[in-house]
């Protein structure tokens, strides 16, 4: 269950009926109105499945449903959960899209072949991701994920090939 993609995260309960407040961590919230079943990863280590019964969104939240979760006593031992789905599950993506989780820990060289180091994190900024790059020191620095700098990405050999505009080494993380 390593390889489950994490959609949300249970950040408290709703009302006295069991419904959960939680905080999607996908680009599509609607999703969850896809699934049927959801795997809950609690902090302590304990993980459990859970048939989804509802879900709606109100106010950036999602509400859901889980059967067997039928009052808020209940409901409170999930907070801080993390909900996960098997990859079959995940949404199809487009053409140079990819799940964080695949790039974390690929490979960055820039155009002339020089290797700057490998994707530590990816932080979205609305207008577009930003990509932390760490070098063989241990130094961060930020790229843009656009067009204009990422020129390449191969998943298959797990290499990036960016071109670095001036100043873009000094964007320390």
């Amino acid at each position: 269950m390593n390889n489950w993609f994490q959609i949300g995260i249970i950040v408290k309960p709703q009302g006295i009926r069991g419904e959960l407040r939680v905080l999607p961590t996908t680009d599509d919230p609607s999703r969850f109105d896809l699934l049927k079943e959801i795997m809950v990863k609690l902090p302590r280590g304990q993980e459990a499945m859970y048939k989804l019964t509802s879900a709606r969104q109100h106010k950036g939240l999602v509400l859901l449903r889980l059967e067997g979760i039928d009052d808020r006593n209940t409901a409170e031992t999930l907070v801080r959960g993390t909900i996960h789905i098997p990859p079959e599950e995940a949404l199809p993506l487009d053409t140079d899209e990819y799940y964080v989780r695949d790039l974390v820990g690929i490979r960055v060289e820039a155009e002339d072949g020089e290797v700057l180091g490998a994707i530590k994190d990816v932080f979205a900024t609305g207008a577009n991701d930003v990509y932390i790059i760490e070098d063989a020191n241990g130094e961060s620095f930020m790229i843009p994920a656009i067009k204009d700098v990422v020129r390449n990405v191969s998943m298959a050999d797990g290499i990036m090939v960016v071109r670095l505009m001036d100043g873009m080494r000094e964007l320390k993380a």
